[in-house]
């Protein structure tokens, strides 16, 4: 269920600063015609934090309406609390999702044992498939693979995302981790020899912008064709440098609207693209074809 292209999926917002859930229908249809493998509504990509009271439950019902049982839907449930964790997570289930994505903590930054009480926590309530989210770039505390391996042994814990882009740390997650635990990239630029070091999939901002070509990169991975997977990398070489000159969703939110498929709105703290980021990125786009007609 939790392999190939993976998009976190972006959520857009209208002039009035709601949810724009025809542009929703929009990018959830640009997913389901290109070949991804399943959808995270929710997630840190999708603003998450930013969300309202009862945004979260209509985001959710919107997505796993439309995907009716396509592909699966994974909710991003995590938070800096353990108790609205918990509550988002049963939340989950209630709304139709198939699994949870759930970040580390950000900024208390517990300890390891912290870590392993809080996930532990977090799956024995959980009705759904739990998949771990690290990324201590943004939550400034970093899951050890040990701790990882030992939270692996629950029997709803599935997978990790892992966004620390070392081939060092690939290795000794599938080292230390039972052979059928997944581990998925969480990092879109090293995303390629993630999966020749043993990750089964990436969950990925840049197949908000080209599903088609990340789910080949993936596919072709998982089959062993190695040079078809390498061709496709580097033709997203440009976007991967893109989307990476402001904090996501900022440049993916641009890229959107330059499509056609929603626009670049953000809620604040978020602002849009800088106008010196965005020549750049429209040759990102046009070197994929990808530019609105």
């Amino acid at each position: 269920m939790f392999t190939g292209s993976i998009t976190a999926l972006a959520t857009p917002f209208d002039a009035a600063d709601e949810i724009d859930f025809s542009a929703l229908e929009s990018l959830v249809a640009h997913q389901l015609d290109n070949g991804t493998s399943a959808l995270v509504v929710a997630g840190t990509t999708g603003e998450s934090a930013a969300l309202r009271a009862g945004e979260f439950d209509r985001l959710l019902q919107a997505v796993t309406g439309q995907v009716a049982g396509q592909i699966p839907v994974i909710a991003g449930t995590g938070s800096a609390s353990t108790d609205r964790t918990l509550e988002q997570t049963r939340r989950a289930a209630s709304l139709r999702a198939d699994a949870v994505l759930v970040v580390t903590p950000y900024y208390v930054r517990p300890p390891q044992t912290g870590l392993i009480a809080h996930f532990r926590a977090v799956a024995d309530v959980s009705e759904l498939p739990v998949i771990l989210y690290n990324v201590p770039s943004r939550t400034s505390v970093d899951m050890l693979p040990e701790t990882v391996a030992e939270l692996a042994g629950h029997d709803r814990i599935v997978a990790v995302k892992e966004a620390v882009g070392s081939m060092e740390r690939v290795d000794a997650l599938r080292e230390q981790c039972t052979a059928d635990f997944v581990v998925l990239s969480g990092d879109d630029p090293t995303c390629f020899e993630a999966m020749r070091h043993g990750a089964r999939g990436v969950i990925s901002v840049a197949s908000n912008v080209a599903p088609g070509l990340i789910s080949e990169l993936a596919a072709a991975a998982q089959g062993g064709d190695w040079a078809v997977a390498e061709e496709c990398d580097a033709r997203l070489r440009p976007l991967y440098d893109g989307l990476a000159v402001e904090t996501n969703p900022i440049p993916v939110k641009w890229a959107l609207q330059e499509m056609g498929l929603c626009d670049a709105r953000l809620r604040l703290p978020l602002i849009a693209l800088s106008q010196e980021h965005r020549s750049a990125m429209r040759e990102a786009l046009a070197s994929l074809n990808l530019l609105r007609t």
